[in-house]
């Protein structure tokens, strides 16, 4: 239901905002501001993205916990996309997720509300143990002796007898 509540007043508010400012400052500066802030956007969501993705490398190489830089990236990704959709709101909302602060705020309202069961990194440990003895491991299994067939004398079809 909010995702429908979202897809329903997203642009409605949108439809509103276009109205207001257009009768306030005229189409073509209402026009023009939306596609400055689309450009504009772009380059902050370029730069902001190859911050996070340092940040994101700088984890994996400390093999610390990913998820705060993953998650930025991910809401970086997010402001992207809601800066290139024209409309003064979804830019609003675009460029506030492009604020490191509030991105911080973000995460640390989801990590509330999101419960993580088991986070690892590196190999996963062994099962079971090694022999003593440093065989390596051992497989179990089964097995049945087959008594070799006589060979034929006449051949199969497939190959030419041999000469």
């Amino acid at each position: 239901m909010p995702l429908f509540l979202a897809f329903l007043l997203v642009p409605i508010i949108e439809i509103a905002l276009f109205i207001q400012v257009g009768s306030l400052i005229g189409l073509w500066p209402t026009l023009a501001i939306v596609v400055l802030t689309a450009v504009l956007g772009t380059w902050l969501v370029r730069t902001q993205g190859q911050l996070a993705l340092s940040q994101l490398r700088g984890s994996f190489e400390r093999l610390s916990d990913p998820t705060e830089p993953l998650a930025h990236g991910a809401m970086i990704l997010l402001a992207g996309a809601l800066l290139l959709t024209p409309g003064f709101f979804t830019d609003t909302c675009g460029f506030l997720l492009l604020v490191p602060s509030v991105r911080s705020r973000a995460f640390s309202w989801l990590k509330s509300k999101v419960k993580v069961a088991h986070f690892q990194m590196g190999p996963a440990p062994r099962q079971g143990q090694r022999p003593a003895d440093g065989r390596g491991d051992i497989i179990d299994g089964d097995y049945q002796e087959v008594t070799p067939r006589q060979r034929r004398q006449d051949p199969s079809g497939w190959v030419e007898p041999p000469k």
